[in-house]
């Protein structure tokens, strides 16, 4: 019998595989990141497997990390989002795009236009990722040498919220009248002036094109803070989360979903993907195997770099190829480092073997078969963990096809995911209402 609940899929790919890693690998893409030909491959070939949205992450400034570990990295380069988004748009037809843009470091008439431009060109498949940017090097990007102070960065990103979706509703979506024979265009009256002047924002509007497809883009985000879940329930439709156990993602499963009721809003009206690293092989051991040679790609450079900062302590100074010895309580992350201690004794890890194991990908990750994969995926799904995945792949294309050619049918066996999508745009996909127009009440 197929199950009531489906799963949500998106792709993350920016970069096209999270692990440190992955351009690495043998028969990867090293260029993937920043190379349209298969950048579009990968698009449509996710498309072809019904997946809900592709999501170009992004960042305003190389990553604060040493150049040590940097000159590594293959996330250095990559295309801006709009103007990728914009050209995969033309290369395929129902899958969603989805991008970051920041509320600190942008205008929201900008974030406006170029949403509902992408939502347009695309025919109602847009998808904005709300951001507030941790990175402190960004403000050095946009003539400021201090970043916004965090709780600050979240009361602006909800006025924020407030005056883009307001500018998206400037225009009735009945205003286009194109009468040809009286030469009048559009309904004056039906166009409305936001005239915003708040705390952090003054935008007068309106927005200078119609009215996205979808209503509004698709509003995502990630909401691990206190500030960024509040936020996250007012707000968002769509939460990409990052949680390493089931139990964890059920804990912020009900917390977020919890939320809602007070604020008026339906818990089927938002859908929580947590991220998820995916290694597919043929046997388990195939899977781990694929999983033990990406973590040995690590350069050990850029991996002692990573174990550092989980640990909050100096990780050079241990020997590479004995057990991580004892390590003090510090001032930085409790629960990581209780994490990264307890990966380390469960796993039976050198010091070496670990620093790749999270220089790589730390987080969540599914490791096995297509069956054994799908069990753990449904179990998510069943017990109110998640609402589907945002996947990684370990490396391109092969680690995207072997999910695409045996975990999908897998899915779909189960009954847990489409065969067909269900809508033309991407709220209709994901099950999502059309908002209505605040100026313009149907």
């Amino acid at each position: 019998m197929p199950s009531h609940r489906q799963l949500k899929l998106g792709a993350f790919m920016r970069p096209v595989s999270i692990h440190t890693g992955a351009w690495r690998y043998p028969g990867a893409f090293a260029d993937a990141n920043f190379n349209f030909a298969h950048l579009k491959r990968f698009a449509q070939t996710l498309e072809r497997a019904k997946f809900d949205a592709f999501f170009m992450a992004d960042h305003l400034a190389v990553l604060n990390m040493p150049i040590e570990a940097l000159k590594r990295s293959h996330t250095v380069t990559s295309f801006e989002p709009f103007t990728l988004l914009s050209a995969l748009s033309q290369a395929t037809e129902h899958i969603g795009l989805v991008a970051t843009a920041s509320t600190t470091f942008d205008e929201p008439f900008h974030i406006a236009r170029r949403f509902a431009s992408l939502d347009h060109l695309s025919n109602g498949r847009a998808g904005w990722n709300v951001v507030t940017t941790s990175n402190p090097d960004a403000a050095l990007n946009f003539g400021l040498d201090d970043h916004m102070e965090h709780d600050e960065r979240y009361a602006r990103a909800r006025e924020f919220h407030d005056v883009v979706t307001g500018l998206w509703d400037s225009w009735a979506d009945d205003a286009f009248i194109r009468d040809g024979q009286s030469g009048l265009y559009f309904d004056p009256d039906r166009l409305h002036a936001l005239n915003h002047k708040g705390q952090y924002l003054s935008v007068r509007g309106p927005l200078h094109i119609a009215r996205p497809v979808q209503g509004w883009p698709v509003i995502a985000q990630a909401g691990a803070s206190e500030p960024g879940r509040q936020l996250a329930a007012e707000t968002a439709e769509l939460i990409f989360a990052a949680h390493g156990t089931l139990a964890e993602g059920r804990s912020f499963y009900a917390d977020v979903k919890g939320r809602l009721a007070a604020l008026g809003r339906e818990r089927d009206h938002v859908k929580i993907l947590p991220a998820a690293f995916v290694v597919v092989g043929d046997t388990v051991e195939e899977a781990r195997a694929i999983r033990a040679k990406l973590d040995s790609l690590v350069h050990y450079e850029s991996a002692i770099a990573s174990l550092s900062v989980w640990l909050g302590v100096d990780a050079s100074k241990f020997d590479p190829d004995k057990p991580l010895p004892p390590v003090p309580e510090t001032n930085a992350s409790k629960s990581s480092q209780q994490r990264v201690l307890a990966l380390a004794e469960r796993e039976g890890f050198t010091v070496r073997q670990l620093a790749q194991r999270l220089g790589g990908y730390g987080g969540l990750a599914f490791v096995g078969t297509a069956q054994t994969i799908a069990d753990e995926m449904q179990a998510w799904l069943e017990s109110e963990g998640s609402d589907g995945f945002m996947i990684m792949f370990p490396w391109l294309p092969g680690g995207l096809d072997a999910f695409v050619d045996k975990v999908v049918p897998e899915l779909q066996r189960r009954g847990i995911f489409r065969r067909e999508y269900e809508g033309r745009t991407l709220r209709e996909n994901l099950g999502l209402p059309r908002p209505a127009n605040r100026f313009f009440p149907a």
